[in-house]
């Protein structure tokens, strides 16, 4: 009898999930199907509706996020109301209608990674941030309309930046 070869896809992913509240995560969702449209003005406006209203719900807190046309980055600290799961769950499904209007769906999974410590927020800082212009979307001097930094993140970030542009040599 032939052992079965398992391919790790999905379940690799959830295997080692774990959700400590109040710690930061770096969240990537993509469109299914390698398609895009998340970023058609009505879209973005949507996704960003709904990570403010986990926000609300204390679900988590947003640090930073990028809508791009076809996948949706985010660094936020988990709360205390939702494991991870179920707050991209609520994120997911929520907006499920939206995409569908579009003819968009989610893929069945999404990536996440835990921060160890609080330092380590910068680089995704910087990823997430530098995300569109590193993608070709737009000049280096425009700002991206699907990107979002909270207050207390810009107040120290932004100052590293090209008056809210990337500096030239982000982007080598």
């Amino acid at each position: 009898m032939q052992e079965e070869i398992r391919k790790p896809g999905h379940a690799a992913l959830r295997r080692f999930r774990t959700s400590r509240p109040e710690a930061n995560y770096f969240i990537t969702t993509n469109i299914a199907g390698q398609r895009s449209g998340l970023d058609r003005p009505a879209v973005t406006a949507q996704i960003i509706t709904e990570w403010a209203r986990l926000e609300t719900e204390q679900s988590w807190s947003v640090l930073t996020g990028v809508v791009m046309p076809d996948h949706v980055h985010l660094l936020i600290q988990l709360g205390r109301n939702r494991t991870m799961n179920e707050s991209m769950r609520l994120f997911r499904g929520r907006l499920a209608p939206v995409l569908r209007a579009h003819g968009l769906r989610w893929q069945n999974a999404f990536y996440d990674h835990r921060l160890r410590s609080p330092e380590d927020v910068t680089p995704v800082l910087f990823y997430i941030f530098l995300n569109p212009y590193r993608a070709g979307l737009l000049p280096r001097t425009e700002a991206w309309p699907g990107y979002f930094c909270r207050v207390e993140e810009w107040a120290w970030f932004g100052g590293l930046t090209a008056n809210a542009a990337p500096q030239p040599e982000w982007l080598r």
